[in-house]
């Protein structure tokens, strides 16, 4: 181990007290957004669309410097391909980029909604209201849209964010975060601070160090690198883990049809946590279905391992134990045969990863016994695991998709971003009225109502 000089400490001493300022400055910056209107809001994620379309051509350049080092990497071996493929932006990239920003911004306002409305007596009604989280630290990977989705997630719905990219997105994170900052801080009543960009690796260990001040950790990224940050950190932590996403070809699907959503699952962008990584067969439909998909694929340059049953019918690699549980995020695929919808379903749990799973079938049972039987945040019934996105969900834009099963669930957009907290309107009431031998009763109704500060119709 290299010893470290005194220059190395007061360095890394001066950097963590730089990641302190930043975190209390958005703490700061929360508290401020959480009160700022919807027009407000919406008005700084259009000058954030507005900006990344003036300014894409410097965006570009910033791209191309990280592409250019992570292509050098992949040469050394160091990157893979489905890397560098989610790093790359282009003209057509940015534009959805502004699009989905504005897409967010014309979002129902997921902030200061009546969930619940309860009179307890006459004149004291309880109600139960949306408001922000808060500070909510993001580490995710090498996708420089990523940074945009999140910040426009948070801008919406009122929370400061802490944004850590990749360092091989450095150039283009601080381009687009230079971006979203100028844009919003003109706007009326958004507070300076309220996202922050920390680069350095040490970083997110100050972070997760800062459980007073960061109401909320998402992780973007495997399954070990989710395990580090919950077992170093004392803030609640919304895991995004990797996609080990099934198809399940049923005896009863439209053998053309699973065809063509099969292919799609695989081969439409096979870098992302949503493409499918095994392909279950059943075993009445194998010899029908497999030689035509197989060649397709192979078309498509998919390699291909399976187990015995499956190269019993086609020509492709073995499978291995460890292909069950792989997420390849590139064109690679694992396939078995399976005796029927209880065994596929045996399959997913045993080796999925609670992301996203398919059934392709005609059989209304067979659906109902594979969508209820496995254990995952998205189901699908004759539709690509591709679907399984915040944008397609008519979410807006996600910031992660969450495998968990607390708090949120799936792509987590607007309404995973916010908590709530209880609003009391009383009259001078005391609990003692409602205590001893001559208690009152709570009268506890429901009712619909919807809370508003001053509210002199109030029921």
């Amino acid at each position: 181990m290299t010893a470290m000089s005194d220059g190395d400490t007061t360095q890394t001493d001066e950097d963590a007290l730089g990641t302190e300022r930043q975190v209390e400055a958005a703490e700061r910056a929360a508290l401020e957004l959480a009160n700022v209107d919807e027009a407000a809001r919406d008005e700084a994620l259009h000058a954030i669309a507005d900006g990344i379309r003036e300014r894409g051509d410097e965006v570009l350049a910033a791209n191309a410097a990280d592409v250019e080092a992570a292509e050098a990497a992949l040469e050394r071996g160091e990157y893979s391909q489905a890397l560098v493929d989610r790093l790359e932006l282009d003209d057509a990239k940015l534009h959805g980029i502004a699009e989905m920003v504005e897409s967010v911004a014309g979002q129902a306002d997921p902030l200061g909604e009546t969930l619940a409305a309860r009179e307890l007596d006459d004149g004291l009604d309880l109600y139960e209201v949306s408001v922000p989280i808060g500070v909510v630290a993001t580490v995710f990977e090498s996708r420089p849209d990523a940074l945009v989705q999140i910040a426009a997630l948070c801008l919406k719905s009122g929370n400061a964010a802490i944004l850590k990219g990749g360092s091989e997105a450095g150039e283009s994170n601080r381009v687009l975060h230079e971006v979203v900052v100028e844009a919003t801080r003109d706007v009326d009543g958004v507070p300076e601070g309220w996202a922050q960009l920390v680069e350095a690796h040490e970083a997110v260990d100050r972070v997760l160090a800062l459980d007073d001040e960061v109401d909320l950790v998402m992780p973007r990224g495997s399954s070990e690198f989710v395990s580090y940050v919950e077992d170093n950190t004392q803030i609640p932590v919304l895991g995004h883990t990797e996609g080990v996403c099934h198809v399940y070809v049923d005896e009863a699907a439209d053998l053309a049809m699973a065809e063509d959503v099969a292919f799609d699952a695989k081969v439409q962008y096979p870098a992302v946590c949503n493409a499918v990584e095994t392909l279950l067969v059943h075993e009445a439909v194998a010899d029908d279905f497999l030689p035509g998909l197989v060649d397709r694929y192979e078309d498509a340059g998919v390699e291909l391992r399976g187990d015995a049953a499956t190269r019993a019918v086609v020509d492709v690699g073995e499978a291995t134990a460890a292909d069950w549980e792989t997420e390849y995020g590139d064109l690679e695929l694992a396939v078995k045969v399976v005796e029927d919808v209880s065994d596929a379903v045996r399959h997913v749990n045993e080796h999925g990863s609670k992301h996203t799973e398919s059934i392709l079938t005609e059989d209304d049972d067979n659906a109902a016994a594979f969508m209820q039987g496995v254990d995952a945040a998205s189901v699908f019934r004759n539709a690509s695991t591709r679907f399984a996105d915040g944008y397609r969900y008519g979410l807006g834009a996600e910031v992660g998709i969450s495998t968990g099963k607390i708090h949120a669930r799936g792509p987590v957009g607007l309404d995973g971003l916010t908590t709530y907290k209880y609003y009391l309107e009383g009259d001078g009431h005391v609990v003692a009225s409602y205590s001893g031998e001559d208690a009152k009763p709570f009268t506890h109704v429901d009712f619909d109502g919807e809370w508003r500060p001053g509210d002199p119709d109030r029921p």
